[in-house]
């Protein structure tokens, strides 16, 4: 693969290393089951199709060679993603050629990833977090930020109501079940890059807050900031950020 390629994936085993397994490039094997994107139709897979799938989902089996820039998949049928990571790695490319060519103060944005740098005339910028079940554009709170990243990853973007059960489908899935997670609503991350606001997203959405809090004690990941909101609509924040982090209301209720 490219050299740009592989240091992506390198990175990514990294995180899957460190938070056990919970973010996972190789959720890819999930493709066509479940559908959140131009297929998208209401339907969702039986617990038996995701268990065969799940049977070929395990970052253990991702075999890298540094010096020949290979990636191999060690079990047949296994497939790999980059959607978790590819736009924030993007963000930052976009940063660094911005910043080669002189340019202090802009915004860019991906999706639910942004990077902010400068100011915006003589103040900070600030940034809106989305009220998960509010209508669209609604915010929750805001914060001032500058030379930082700015990454939310939600259960309302990609994804539907089934009637029948009133359970929300979304295309965050846990590598370890392979069913949309649970334990958030949202999770937003302030970091100093986008890639590491991006795939951090993830993995903290898929936890929830408690068992987040005890993954950034155990690693010691002091290099970004955290708002979620969780599966019982309550706001959750890691110290920092609640200095900064102005609530404008209680996110919306809902299923």
């Amino acid at each position: 693969v490219s050299d740009e390629t592989y240091a992506v994936i390198e990175r990514a085993v990294d995180i899957s290393k460190r938070s056990k397994g919970v973010f996972d490039i190789t959720v890819g094997a999930f493709k066509g089951l479940w559908k959140f994107d131009q297929d998208m139709d209401g339907t969702f897979p039986t617990p038996a199709e995701v268990k065969k799938r799940l049977a070929m989902v395990g970052w253990k089996h991702l075999k890298l060679d540094k010096k020949a820039k290979t990636v191999f998949l060690d079990k047949k049928g296994m497939s790999i993603t980059l959607g978790g990571i590819a736009k924030g790695y993007a963000v930052d490319r976009c940063v660094a050629l911005l910043h080669a060519k002189g340019y202090v103060n802009f915004m860019i944005q991906a999706g639910g990833d942004m990077y902010v740098a400068g100011k915006k005339g003589a103040d900070p910028w600030v940034v809106g977090i989305r009220d998960p079940r509010g209508v669209d554009g609604q915010m929750f709170a805001v914060a001032p930020i500058e030379d930082h990243s700015f990454s939310t990853s939600g259960d309302y973007e990609r994804g539907f109501l089934n009637k029948a059960d009133n359970v929300r489908y979304h295309h965050i899935l846990d590598p370890r079940t392979g069913f949309p997670a649970r334990a958030s609503r949202s999770v937003t991350i302030r970091a100093k890059d986008s890639f590491t606001a991006d795939a951090w997203s993830k993995v903290l959405f898929i936890l929830g807050p408690k068992e987040s809090l005890k993954l950034i004690q155990r690693e010691k990941l002091t290099d970004f900031e955290v708002v979620w909101v969780d599966d019982q609509n309550k706001i959750v924040t890691t110290k920092e950020i609640e200095k900064v982090l102005k609530i404008l209301k209680q996110p919306t209720p809902g299923p």
